[in-house]
């Protein structure tokens, strides 16, 4: 599979407002590897859905905090989304962007047999930010997050795939290439050097 290279002319003409990444197996390497890459004063709020089990504590967001540069938090109910920092949904809740542009948890039935879910996010995402939004897929073991990222490819945002060559679970990735004429598909340390260029 070819590797799409990025149009750059497309990130100048836009002023993006916000990031959404989805991912799911291999998501504990995946996002330790891309979130150093962000330079400390990285102004964009980025919303992670990983998938992991519903008991899971606060380890990861906290793992993930002393290894980047940028502030990475578990997300909160109705806490307003702030630039330059990272929300990953809590366990067993669905993460959603509010109108106002603040966050939401639910408790609602699973989608896609995940919750979080990725679509769950990536659409309440696109309804708000539409253009303005960037959403990333990474490695996974499932279909969730290709709706969502057609949403947001279908709302005028840009839209960025891992390459399947190098996530540890290619379905996710492949799920998205098939569903969406995705932006970029790229490995993950050049995602992290393209959103680093997103950087207002």
């Amino acid at each position: 599979m070819p590797v799409k290279k990025y149009i750059a002319k497309k990130s100048y003409g836009l002023s993006y407002e916000a990031i959404v990444i989805g991912v799911s197996a291999g998501g504990f390497d995946a996002l330790g590897e891309l979130l150093p890459c962000l330079p400390e004063k990285f102004d964009l709020p980025i919303l992670i859905v990983q998938h992991m089990v519903p008991e899971a504590d606060d380890f990861f967001p906290r793992y993930l905090d002393q290894k980047c540069r940028v502030t990475v938090k578990q997300a909160d109910e109705k806490e307003r989304i702030l630039q330059g920092i990272v929300y990953l949904a809590p366990p067993d809740h669905h993460l959603m962007v509010a109108h106002d542009r603040t966050l939401s948890l639910s408790v609602e039935e699973p989608v896609n047999f995940a919750r979080p879910s990725i679509d769950v996010l990536f659409e309440t995402a696109a309804a708000v930010y539409g253009s303005h939004l960037v959403g990333v897929i990474l490695t996974g073991a499932s279909a969730d997050g290709s709706r969502g990222l057609k949403a947001i490819k279908d709302a005028g945002g840009l839209t960025i795939v891992q390459d399947p060559r190098t996530a540890e679970a290619d379905i996710m990735p492949k799920s998205a290439i098939r569903a969406v004429e995705v932006d970029a598909i790229l490995p993950l340390k050049a995602i992290g050097k393209m959103l680093s260029r997103l950087n207002n």
